[in-house]
């Protein structure tokens, strides 16, 4: 990788990868691409920024080919329970925006990421360690376009030699940017009122299980994945990916370690806990040990942690013991 460009470069993946990505290949290598006018200043001052709808694939072939980009990162997606709010938007942009990535990618002879999730499982997938290859029939929008998402880039790898790769993400936890319409969000919402309000109404219910993974380890798999030989991938589109596994209740208690008095209740929205209701609780990511060595760094007690310790300290909450407690 020596030119990068990252769509979807102002979401909640790209707002941290772009800058780990600078950080690693330099500054004026890495050019972020959004919706935004005025993004974060920290993205626009550190590096190169273009406005960017991912549907417009003459804008994208421009970038592509003014900053000699060989390396797409393509992050520009609409989430699950957003996705449900408006179909259509959520077609143009999830799949539109793939096949213009992909194509300019077969023309200028990019490599391109492509970040799939655990909602292109469904009800006929096996709960338990659901395999890297099964049944996948999922029943959202966001799920339908991910899964055919992972099955283009499959065909663009074969027919015309696109060097695609991606993972399978569960639902990510990060300090530094809030969520975006996912089903997971509660798991960073949650962390935000404990330390400002010291109450959480959840929208999914107590026992809901399902994979989770710290936002460092989600950046260190998605880089350590493009790094590898892809002689070594066999899978490719798209590796099953955990680090954690937990239910609201769960993690209530982790954080009451720190906040005693921190209370919950649960409100459940249907919509969203019907989408989680429908994928598995846990998923096999063996395929990816083995063929390209991952292993995650952050359990529960450790994501936990350094989410308190962080969000304390931005949120400007410290308490005596550096974590908010009251």
């Amino acid at each position: 990788m020596k030119k990068i460009l990252v769509t979807g470069s102002t979401g909640q993946i790209g707002s941290e990868l772009t800058p780990a990505l600078r950080k690693a290949y330099g500054q004026e290598n890495v050019v972020a691409a959004g919706h935004r006018r005025e993004p974060e200043s920290e993205l626009r001052k550190s590096g190169p920024y273009g406005i960017l709808d991912v549907r417009d694939a003459l804008e994208l072939q421009h970038i592509v080919t003014d900053y000699r980009i060989d390396t797409i990162f393509h992050l520009a997606s609409i989430l699950s329970a957003r996705a449900e709010e408006n179909p259509h938007l959520a077609w143009e942009i999830n799949m539109g925006g793939l096949k213009n990535v992909l194509e300019t990618a077969r023309r200028c002879g990019c490599a391109v990421f492509f970040p799939s999730s655990i909602a292109v499982f469904g009800p006929g997938t096996p709960r338990e360690n659901a395999p890297q290859t099964t049944i996948q029939r999922p029943g959202t929008l966001y799920g339908i376009t991910k899964l055919a998402g992972e099955l283009l880039c499959d065909y663009y790898f074969r027919r015309f030699g696109v060097d695609t790769r991606g993972l399978r993400f569960p639902g990510l936890i990060s300090s530094r940017t809030r969520p975006g319409g996912g089903t997971t969000d509660y798991a960073v919402e949650i962390f935000h009122a404990a330390l400002t309000e010291g109450r959480y109404r959840c929208y999914l219910a107590s026992d809901t299980r399902l994979d989770m993974m710290y936002m460092p380890d989600a950046l260190r798999a998605v880089v350590t994945l493009m790094e590898t030989d892809g002689g070594r991938l066999f899978h490719r589109n798209a590796y099953n990916l955990s680090a954690m596994n937990f239910t609201p209740a769960e993690l209530v208690e982790k954080i009451r370690s720190f906040l005693p008095g921190f209370s919950i209740s649960y409100e459940i929205d249907p919509l969203r806990q019907a989408i989680a209701d429908s994928w598995p609780r846990r998923m096999d990511d063996r395929a990816a040990r083995t063929e390209w060595s991952w292993e995650p760094r952050y359990d529960l007690d450790a994501t936990v942690s350094d989410m308190m310790e962080t969000l304390a300290v931005k949120l400007g909450k410290g308490g005596e013991n550096g974590h908010g407690a009251r």
